[in-house]
């Protein structure tokens, strides 16, 4: 049994004494994570912040993690465990959008206005002060994970059995300094157990000092105009990548648009912030896209894509970053036919008001998991994305937005559509 949360913390450090690894960064969870987080990084001279996570419960049954929201709007969807409660997606986005607003109000006042410590390529040491279910853990540890953490270690004084077999499979490490038998709650544990406060949390990140200031969101290694070309082709477009990107996003446009559109900036935007590199890229050269059979010549908008795919392939700043395509109107259905053309390249196809249709007999050759975003009010559409999943034979989902037109111009369609294939590629470019 632990006096307090402190002599827990010491008595963690003491097993993590030969960690070896540079830079190490602690994560405590709020709040009570927050006491033994410290007593660890203080030992191993580490950075230290906080990790402010929730998990997304399902209906009827909060206790029950569907997901999980991190800073900065990332969210994280288990689309299996989704699927076997029957969660609609209207529904996900309520629980998101409350989780995040406490999510808004806990950086703001553990922080005040501080940038978070960067993420991506650090080895983590994720911290609680016990596991009994495990299920706000495994959102921190999901996050983190998903912001491009190079190496994750879960450290916790106590937790069940069942938790710690279960988290024991998402991390690289887990130390877990006891495993009672007959375990009920993590603060029977403790002599003294008495709640963190918010205080206590501000108190405890600003007696540390802080090493490094710059928050991953804002960090991006690559941000720049690009001409792509091949063939004695040029295609104009745009390359961001975020520090310590996890992944990257190829975007296919469709009719009446192109890399300069603010729909596609703003969803590349999302991606961005989640760690994912976007490449934003007209397939058609100005005089080309005047032509309007050419907008819809899916053939020729597919050997654009997949060449594309190669001239991004050859650079050696993005090669071995796992790739996908994000597809808009016929580009959609472009970036099914390159998909199955490339499924060694391509892990994963977000399709936003998408003619998943015109992709013809290439529909039952799409081996990649593929997600079919729609607005309700984009009736034909709707119709022709539910026959093309029926012709799909790889794991695919059909989101429909609530409100959503074709453009998915009204107020928070946008967001929420974009926050889907955020949710998507975070789940299957690994």
């Amino acid at each position: 049994m632990y006096s307090d949360r402190r002599d827990a913390g010491r008595l963690l450090a003491a097993r993590l004494a030969d960690y070896d690894r540079p830079r190490p960064l602690v994560l405590g969870l709020p709040r009570g994570g927050l006491p033994v987080a410290l007593e660890v990084a203080v030992a191993l001279d580490a950075d230290l912040d906080v990790l402010v996570v929730h998990k997304i419960g399902a209906p009827g049954n909060p206790e029950f993690a569907m997901g999980a929201v991190g800073e900065g709007g990332v969210l994280i969807i288990d689309h299996a465990t989704r699927r076997l409660v029957r969660a609609t997606s209207d529904q996900v986005e309520m629980t998101a959008a409350a989780e995040r607003k406490e999510i808004d109000r806990r950086v703001q006042t553990y922080r005040g206005g501080r940038a978070a410590l960067g993420i991506a390529g650090r080895n983590v040491i994720v911290v609680d002060d016990g596991m009994a279910t495990g299920s706000t853990a495994a959102a921190g540890v999901a996050v983190v994970k998903h912001l491009g953490a190079a190496h994750v270690t879960l450290a916790v004084p106590v937790g069940s059995t069942e938790a710690v077999a279960w988290l024991g499979a998402m991390v690289d490490d887990l130390v877990c300094l006891e495993t009672p038998e007959s375990f009920r709650s993590v603060s029977e544990s403790y002599r003294a157990f008495h709640q963190v406060d918010d205080e206590q949390v501000v108190a405890i990140l600003r007696a540390h000092p802080r090493r490094d200031v710059a928050g991953d969101a804002v960090r991006m290694c690559i941000d720049e105009d690009v001409i792509v070309t091949f063939d004695e082709l040029k295609l104009a477009g745009h390359l961001t990548i975020p520090t310590g990107a996890s992944g990257i996003v190829l975007f296919a446009h469709g009719s009446d648009s192109g890399w300069h559109s603010p729909r596609n900036g703003a969803v590349a935007k999302v991606l961005n912030g989640a760690g994912l590199g976007t490449l934003l890229l007209d397939l058609l050269t100005a005089d080309e896209a005047d032509v309007r059979r050419n907008v819809f010549d899916i053939e020729l908008l597919a050997d654009r894509l997949s060449n594309a795919t190669a001239w991004l392939r050859d650079r050696p700043d993005v090669d071995g970053l796992p790739l996908g395509y994000f597809g808009a109107s016929t580009g959609a259905a472009a970036a099914l036919v390159a998909a199955a053309r490339r499924p060694d390249d391509v892990l994963a196809v977000v399709s936003r008001g998408g003619r998943p249709d015109l992709a013809g007999d290439w529909l039952t050759k799409v081996s990649v998991p593929t997600l079919l975003i729609v607005g309700a009010n984009d009736l034909p559409v709707i119709d022709l994305n539910r026959e093309a999943q029926r012709q799909l034979t790889c794991p695919s989902l059909l989101e429909i937005v609530r409100g959503a037109t074709h453009l998915f111009e009204e107020p928070g369609t946008l967001a929420q559509a974009a926050r889907l294939a955020q949710s998507w590629f975070l789940n299957y470019l690994r």
